[in-house]
């Protein structure tokens, strides 16, 4: 490593220092902070945010708010959004007080748990997802249960053999489960083949699943399957087309189409 590489390096750790101590900084303040110049520190500025460690904002910059990957999973939480919530909504009309619930790790199912986060009543959740568990943080009527294993940052979910064998002592009443993809052949399927597995697993201890996933999921194909969608309820929303909504009665799946103009 070259000496001006090792002084950078050190700059970016400087800045990264001194926005953690203090919060927003100025650019100018940045540059006595560490020495440099504007022109270097507005470079250096641009490289952490596009490593995701800044937020540049005007005349300044500050440290970002959570982890690179609660920035990414924000980002796809943020796709077809009116259409999540709305499918929320009705999922959450289906819980019951007292009842054994799991909450996969999903963007849509994240949209329950915020709903359940603020019209609580007293249910035991289980969960493998990081940010879904995080919603519950502080709420007295709910008994959280987080599977342990290898996480999988991609999406702040927890996987792998540790969890299949947490999930082959417990029982759930009602299991939530999101989709990468619902394939033409009429199959659930997802990006990650341990979340995949997974995903089985749960199926086989929840005595009702329902599949929450938006239209824009439908017809779409991933790499790795869970299951045949007909082992499950589908919930999703009312811009599904014609033709997927004769597909999805062709192969018997009972469907609810939930309507964002329903929403709690």
């Amino acid at each position: 490593m070259s000496q001006n590489t090792v002084i950078k390096t050190d700059r970016l750790d400087a800045i990264r220092s001194h926005l953690y101590a203090s919060g927003f900084s100025t650019i100018q303040d940045i540059a006595d902070a560490v020495g440099a110049s504007l022109p270097t520190i507005r470079r250096d500025l641009q490289i952490l945010e596009q490593s995701g460690v800044i937020d540049r904002v005007h005349g300044g910059a500050r440290i970002v708010e959570g982890s690179s990957v609660e920035l990414v999973f924000q980002e796809r939480e943020k796709r077809n959004l009116a259409a999540k919530r709305a499918i929320a909504n009705a999922a959450f009309e289906l819980l019951s007080p007292r009842t054994s619930v799991f909450l996969d790790a999903g963007t849509t199912v994240l949209q329950l748990a915020r709903l359940i986060r603020i019209n609580p009543m007293p249910l035991r959740i289980f969960t493998n997802g990081l940010i879904v568990a995080q919603e519950f943080m502080n709420v007295p009527t709910l008994e959280i249960t987080l599977l342990g294993g290898q996480l999988r940052s991609e999406n702040a979910s927890l996987v792998g053999p540790q969890a299949e064998a947490m999930l082959e002592t417990l029982w759930f009443d009602q299991l939530f489960l999101g989709a990468s993809a619902v394939s033409s052949d009429g199959a659930i399927y997802s990006v990650d083949s341990a979340e995949a597995s997974l995903n089985r697993h749960m199926l086989t201890r929840s005595a009702n699943t329902y599949v929450l996933a938006d239209a824009s999921k439908l017809g779409t194909m991933a790499t790795y399957k869970v299951a045949p969608l007909a082992c499950a309820k589908l919930i999703t929303d009312t811009d599904v087309s014609s033709e997927w909504r004769t597909i999805l009665a062709d192969m018997a799946v009972e469907t609810t189409f939930a309507s964002a103009g329903a929403q709690r």
